[in-house]
């Protein structure tokens, strides 16, 4: 037992972070879990059109997608920028699009810099502007992607995990782990894992399973804002803030406040189209 415990808390330090590395270039497993988010949300809303009624075609979320990646990724760099370190990037704002370290020579740090909230602003904007185009009610759209979108994003997480960023705090539960990039190597809870299982997994079999219920337009769509803000908002409770911000008012980090302000937005669209549908 005692052999299996020692295993699990020092895999984060024998996980390479690239699949590959030609001099200091390397091509991460981050990189390719965003990938296999979008493939997800690809397959499983295919999977919905073959077996369920919808008006959309392969052809509508094709060029859906090709809006929704933009959109995340610009809205992921600049919520990050805006949310957790404006200070900084205002002082170098080339940094802002360049995903590049000259620091002792060349390096390509991929992804790294990213906001959950801000990218969940860049794929809403994509998607109205994407309904716009194409006439398409931006509510029922939503309602069609949401039960699939979570799937999708535990990849993510378990991308964060192999980075070894983004972990816990420190911990004295036996499941805790030690991270490499942890300068102070303290055994921590792996949040990564946390954030896959609860905002991810058990998010998408909650609204997979909810998804053929008759319910008025928005609905999944406020569920989501409810479901992945309350969980996120409890796991941030054992997830290590960001070292350049901490904790404001000594015990809520800058994830919570954009956590609460999600479940607050999705409490409001779930009573206005609720309200809404029963006028009409």
């Amino acid at each position: 037992m005692n052999n299996f415990i020692d295993f699990w808390q020092h895999i984060p330090e024998n996980l390479k972070p690239y699949i590959f590395q030609i001099g200091q270039f390397q091509v991460r497993y981050y990189g390719l879990m965003y990938i296999a988010a979008f493939a997800t949300l690809y397959l499983m809303s295919l999977y919905r059109l073959k077996k369920e009624n919808f008006g959309y075609t392969k052809t509508n979320i094709e060029n859906y997608l090709v809006g929704a990646v933009a959109g995340l990724l610009v809205g992921a760099r600049l919520g990050y920028v805006l949310f957790y370190n404006f200070s900084y990037y205002m002082s170098n704002p080339l940094e802002i699009i360049l995903p590049f370290s000259f620091t002792g020579g060349f390096h390509f740090t991929g992804l790294a810099g990213m906001s959950y909230h801000g990218g969940l602003i860049g794929v809403i904007t994509a998607t109205t502007i994407f309904c716009r185009k194409y006439k398409i009610n931006f509510w029922q759209f939503a309602d069609f992607l949401i039960p699939s979108i979570p799937l999708g994003y535990t990849f993510g997480r378990l991308g964060n995990f192999i980075n070894g960023e983004l972990y816990g705090r420190a911990t004295t539960v036996p499941w805790g782990m030690y991270f490499p990039l942890d300068e102070t190597q303290q055994l921590r809870h792996p949040s990564q894992l946390y954030e896959a299982l609860f905002e991810g997994i058990l998010l998408f079999l909650v609204l997979w399973n909810l998804r053929d219920r008759k319910k008025f337009s928005g609905f999944f769509l406020s569920v989501y804002f409810i479901g992945y803000g309350l969980v996120r908002l409890l796991i941030e409770f054992v997830r290590d803030p960001d070292p350049q911000l901490g904790l404001f008012f000594g015990f809520i980090s800058m994830g919570q406040i954009l956590c609460l302000c999600m479940i607050l937005i999705g409490a409001g669209i779930f009573f206005l189209r609720k309200n809404k549908s029963q006028m009409l």
